[in-house]
């Protein structure tokens, strides 16, 4: 699956901004020193995205004064969806790569369907900070007030009231009789399940298959290491990768899960130490690149002294020192189905809750020793 080039991503989500309302107060876009370090691009990338929308008709540039929407309206009068409005609450937005591809991918989808998306707060779209729980609720209230449709959430982790603020959200909502579908993970603990639409990948799958390639490969003593209060997911994907193990009559290393900052060199040391594990999964490729680094720093090598996989498949994991074996999500085609999902959604409120779970793939690089022996000769 091909990713759209990235000028192409932000002139498709800013353009789905700008006929959802989001400038209509002031007019004027952010400047593009702000979209450079919104979007984590160079400037040459912003200038594109925003030449995208000068040819569609969408903007105006006003020498010495900045970007503005257009004045003449006729072309965006066209493009302005009239049909319903759907609002997203997206806490790490700007902090997950996976959440800005399917929520662009969303966005496109909404487009072309003619409904009109409501975006995150503007202190969370900024890039500045992740969303607060104070924020989302003061969207969630917006969105009541405004009528919406529907609302996608991704409920918070890294929380200790995580599960309750998740809960109050979509409670907010529910009494409004606005619909709420689920991306990625649900509202509490696995494997609990609440009462709402869920479209994300099969994460206990994930952790099987990732486990099961590293006892392929001979590993026999693996560990997996997470930030403390993380997500659903992730305890999916720890309680895959368990049974691999048991259907591979391998005993499970006690502790088996290691919760801590993948940057703390005491908190590595003390994982490492002994070389009581053959290989390491972890949560997510960002969370691996820490590791990776912290290991390279306590002078044990990936991937002949420790294995070391992670999840997403991000843009960073094939250009890592040490590129990263890890699962690939498939960002486009969870985007596809929880934008049906929403749709179905919207025309038969009283269908039972769904949870529509979509097939990791595997993708294989040096972290985890595959090609060593090639290496070596």
């Amino acid at each position: 699956m091909d990713a759209p080039p990235k000028h192409r991503a932000i002139s498709r989500e800013l353009a789905a901004e700008i006929v959802a309302g989001k400038y209509r107060n002031s007019g004027r876009l952010p400047s593009e020193a702000q979209l450079v370090k919104r979007f984590d691009v160079s400037r040459p990338t912003i200038g594109r995205a925003l030449r995208d929308l000068l040819d569609e008709g969408l903007i105006v540039r006003r020498a010495g004064s900045g970007t503005y929407v257009s004045e003449t309206n006729e072309r965006l009068r066209n493009v302005r969806p009239s049909g319903p409005q759907i609002g997203m609450i997206i806490p790490s937005l700007r902090h997950t790569e996976i959440f800005e591809a399917i929520c662009g991918e969303i966005s496109s989808l909404a487009r072309v369907h003619d409904i009109s998306l409501w975006w995150n707060s503007p202190t969370a779209i900024s890039g500045e900070s992740s969303m607060t729980v104070a924020e989302a609720e003061e969207l969630c209230d917006r969105f009541i007030a405004h009528g919406v449709a529907g609302v996608f959430f991704v409920p918070f982790e890294h929380r200790a009231d995580r599960e309750t603020a998740n809960r109050r959200i979509v409670a907010k909502l529910r009494q409004a009789g606005i619909p709420v579908v689920l991306l990625d993970r649900d509202l509490g603990a696995f494997p609990s399940r609440a009462d709402f639409d869920l479209v994300g990948v099969d994460n206990f799958a994930g952790g099987y298959q990732l486990a099961e390639h590293l006892i392929k490969l001979g590993m026999r003593r693996i560990a997996f290491v997470t930030k403390p209060l993380t997500a659903s997911t992730v305890d999916a994907r720890i309680a895959g990768a368990k049974i691999a193990m048991l259907n591979n009559d391998l005993d499970l290393p006690k502790p088996f899960v290691h919760a801590g900052d993948p940057g703390d060199l005491k908190f590595v040391r003390t994982l490492a130490q002994g070389r009581k594990y053959d290989a390491v999964m972890c949560t997510s490729d960002h969370i691996a690149a820490l590791l990776l680094q912290s290991l390279n720093r306590l002078g044990i090598k990936v991937p002949d002294d420790l294995r070391v996989v992670g999840f997403d498949d991000v843009r960073f994991a094939s250009l890592l020192t040490v590129p990263l074996t890890t699962n690939e999500q498939p960002c486009r085609d969870i985007a596809v189905a929880a934008f049906h999902a929403m749709k179905e959604r919207l025309v038969e409120p009283a269908l039972p809750a769904r949870t529509i779970m979509l097939t990791p793939r595997l993708v294989v690089r040096e972290s985890c020793g595959a090609y060593l022996a090639q290496r070596r000769r």
